[in-house]
Formats: structure tokens, sequence, C-alpha cells
């Protein structure tokens, strides 16, 4: 499942969230994302577990380091 589909699936889930991120980070390796972001292997593990409550801040340089893009469209009409 794409990180696309899993925010569709939960779009107001930050835990479900940063654990898809986690999903990818692991798959293109840690050490890796680690001295992209220049945050702690250890950190970004609990971080993006599902668990962990990372800052705005973490997540923009995990989705930066990822080559991913962060972008907000309008929800729709309320």
């Amino acid at each position: 499942m794409t990180l696309y589909a899993r925010m569709e699936e939960a779009p107001d889930d930050a835990a479900f969230i940063a654990a898809a991120l986690g999903d990818i980070a692991r798959a293109r390796g840690m050490s890796q994302l680690a001295r992209d972001t220049g945050l702690g292997r250890e950190s970004l593990y609990k971080a993006l577990s599902g668990e962990g409550n990372p800052s705005f801040g973490t997540i923009l340089k995990v989705i930066h380091a990822l080559g991913l893009k962060l972008t907000a469209t309008p929800a729709g009409p309320s």
C-alpha cells in the first residue's frame, strides 16, 4: 500500500501515517535516512513506529530525505 493510499485510508490518524513513513524508511534503509536527516537512527525508529509522536519538523525532514513532497489540497465542500 502506498503512502498516499494510507493517508486516504486514515487521514486523521497521525500515528498511522507516521508508521507508514516508517515502513518506507525501513525499506529504503534507516541508517541512510538518519544520515540524510541528521537525526539519530534509534530516534527515527521510535518516532516512525506508530507509537512515537514525531514533531512536524521530523516528519518534514523524513519526507524530504525520502524524496517525497508534501502537498495540500482542498478537502472539498463541508
